[in-house]
């Protein structure tokens, strides 16, 4: 959950904790375990070269909602929006040029809103 709440921040956590019920709660453990206990915990990626794996598959698979997190998530591992162009790049030639062009408009989203709501603060 440490490690989970460094990446996602504190008020992504809370607001999955809050909204888990008893139907999710076994689902909400195995990727907190999984996920966050097991694969991020490693010690041989960093944070930020996790960062831009799991925005590159998540991309190229077309989980929109999971990039746009992570993209967020970047203010915490320490991502740049230049790691992030370079891993859609990659997207574009391995997973097909779709699939990028869909995550690059997610992204350029996900860092607007993200601009917006620095500038509020």
């Amino acid at each position: 959950m440490a490690v989970r709440r460094q990446v996602l921040g504190d008020a992504h956590v809370d607001r999955a904790s809050a909204q888990m019920t008893e139907f999710d709660a076994d689902f909400q453990a195995f990727i907190t375990e999984g996920a966050w206990g097991s694969v991020w915990s490693r010690p041989h990626f960093t944070k930020r070269e996790r960062s831009i794996v799991t925005i590159a598959l998540l991309a190229a698979l077309g989980h929109d909602e999971e990039v746009a997190m992570h993209v967020r998530a970047t203010r915490n591992t320490g991502a740049t929006k230049e790691d992030i162009r370079e891993a859609l790049l990659h997207v574009a030639v391995y997973a097909g040029v779709p699939a990028a062009n869909h995550a690059f408009k997610i992204v350029k989203r996900a860092y607007d809103e993200m601009e917006k709501a620095q500038k509020q603060e």
